[in-house]
């Protein structure tokens, strides 16, 4: 889930008691801090906002866990990174400064520049969205010892396959239709197989969170990706399909749109008019596995998710926790609903379908 342009009043202001003494650590603490709403289940956002013309507004990033299960100061050196190596792309928003964790603060924070922009209209944002991620995806690769702490697979496809089976090991215990179940079994044999082949692997700085919802429209009308914690070096393909999947363009309520083949494929076009000069990456049959995989990656999740929402939060405030206890019951009911949705047969069928309607086409041309 995404986050929102302007600060919208919470209740939970008092669950931070250690949010001031940090920020005023860090330069920030004569700001009015301002609650937003509870729209991801991964981050609260506080709006800083400035008491003096001359400053600029900022944002503080607090997880309420790691979706890549890191520790606590692991998974903030790893944001932090991932603002910092975009910065260059200039679709993403500057890091201002890491809030370590403390005994108040448990998972500490990042201190992020507030966007100014309204959420991405769709189909009608998509051109923006698309320039965003190949901004992204030209920047040059830093050599291989270079790119840690960021992830950095030998195998981008082996990676997302294994990424991809660990996630469906919930499928059995997510009480799924017998129908779900046996389409999403053909699939993950169909993503087995084509990884089998040794596709070409080309990788790029990528989101891997590139669903339309983490997206702002800035009154440039450049789309700016506000929410970067699980890059890596990996494949381009994946950030396109998440950007224009059915799970990911009906996902925020903000963002829903139906897109139909046409307005899909109009994505991947603008997108490879922007990559320039980046041919490794123009491969139209591992563009359209990326969409599989990544489709497959978001319902295995919503399987994972529906098998662990129920638990108890983590006291210990370390690695991933999807325990409803840490988000608005407004937000968890939004996702459950989500959820089975995606997971129903039919919504199966139609991205099926969808993918074979895209499969008869050159997403290049």
């Amino acid at each position: 889930m995404n986050k929102i342009a302007t600060p919208i009043q919470s209740t939970r202001e008092d669950e931070w008691p250690g949010l001031r003494t940090a920020l005023t650590a860090a330069g920030f603490g004569d700001r009015v801090l301002t609650p937003m709403a509870d729209t991801g289940l991964a981050h609260d956002h506080i709006w800083l906002k400035a008491r003096r013309d001359d400053q600029a507004d900022w944002v503080a990033r607090l997880p309420k866990q790691s979706q890549l299960d890191l520790d606590a100061k692991a998974n903030l050196s790893y944001q932090a990174c991932c603002f910092e190596r975009a910065a260059a792309s200039g679709h993403t928003p500057s890091l201002g400064a890491v809030l370590p964790p403390e005994e108040s603060l448990p998972r500490g924070g990042l201190v992020i520049a507030a966007v100014q922009g309204h959420a991405p209209r769709l189909p009608e944002d998509l051109t923006a969205i698309a320039h965003a991620l190949a901004s992204l995806h030209r920047l040059p690769l830093p050599s291989p010892e270079e790119r840690a702490p960021l992830l950095d697979p030998v195998s981008p496809w082996g990676d997302m396959l294994e990424e991809v089976s660990h996630q469906a090991a919930f499928l059995p215990q997510a009480g799924l239709d017998d129908d779900t179940l046996g389409q999403l079994q053909k699939e993950l044999a169909e993503l087995s197989a084509w990884v089998e082949t040794q596709p070409t692997t080309a990788k790029a700085l990528i989101s891997f969170d590139a669903h339309p919802g983490n997206f702002l429209i800035d009154p440039q009308g450049r789309a700016i990706l506000v929410d970067l914690e699980k890059c890596r070096y990996s494949l381009p393909g994946l950030d396109l399909a998440h950007a224009s999947l059915y799970t990911s363009t009906t996902w925020d309520t903000r963002t829903y749109a139906e897109l139909s083949v046409d307005e899909v494929h109009a994505l991947y076009r603008e997108w490879v008019k922007a990559i320039g000069n980046h041919r490794e990456y123009l491969d139209p049959q591992g563009l359209l596995q990326c969409r599989r995989a990544m489709w497959l990656w978001s319902v295995t999740w919503c399987a994972k998710w529906r098998s662990k929402y129920r638990r108890r939060r983590d006291e210990g405030a370390g690695g991933e926790d999807w325990s409803a206890e840490l988000s608005d019951p407004a937000l968890i009911d939004h996702v459950r609903d989500r959820v089975d949705h995606y997971l129903s047969p039919q919504i199966v069928t139609r991205v099926r379908k969808e993918w074979h309607e895209l499969a008869r086409r050159d997403l290049l041309d």
